[in-house]
């Protein structure tokens, strides 16, 4: 992965400013995975979320525990859907682990050997997962973006 890609993870704009809704995001590859999540969260921000605000106010009065939530319920809703609805599967990583020397024509990362799975046959419990691990997506230096990348592929399947 490049610089860009190993860089990027969910960052929202400041809570509670008029683009508290917003991811931010940078030049290049990432922007396609992050418009898509984006999407998503307006989608729940506008539709879903319980709330007494106006649809304009639903957008601008989001804090950052709303922003997590947000965040969660739009990857877990594009990791069911990418699992035909009847499963998820989560990459998370894991702590550093001592490995055989890569196979030939192979190149080691040590991110990509360091992802573990967690598959889920129901949608809440996926979504529960994601918010509980929330700042693994969300975090400077978390590889956001690349493990949900990983995840997508993963709930859709190699075969699919």
């Amino acid at each position: 992965f490049s610089f860009e890609w190993a860089a990027a993870h969910f960052r929202f704009r400041p809570p509670h400013s008029d683009l508290a809704y917003a991811l931010e995001a940078g030049k290049g590859g990432t922007r396609a995975i992050l418009v898509a999540v984006q999407a998503h969260i307006i989608s729940y921000l506008l539709f879903t979320r319980e709330t007494e605000c106006t649809q304009l106010e639903r957008l601008c009065r989001v804090g950052q525990w709303e922003q997590g939530q947000a965040l969660a319920t739009a990857l877990a809703e594009t990791l069911w859907a990418a699992g035909g609805g009847g499963r998820a599967v989560v990459c998370l990583i894991t702590a550093p682990i001592t490995m055989m020397p890569p196979r030939e024509g192979y190149r080691a990362n040590s991110f990509t050997e360091r992802i573990q799975l967690f598959e889920f046959s129901e949608k809440a419990a996926a979504q529960g997962f994601i918010s509980d691990h929330i700042h693994c997506f969300k975090g400077e230096g978390s590889h956001g973006v690349i493990l949900f990348l990983y995840s997508l592929l993963f709930s859709r399947t190699l075969e699919r």
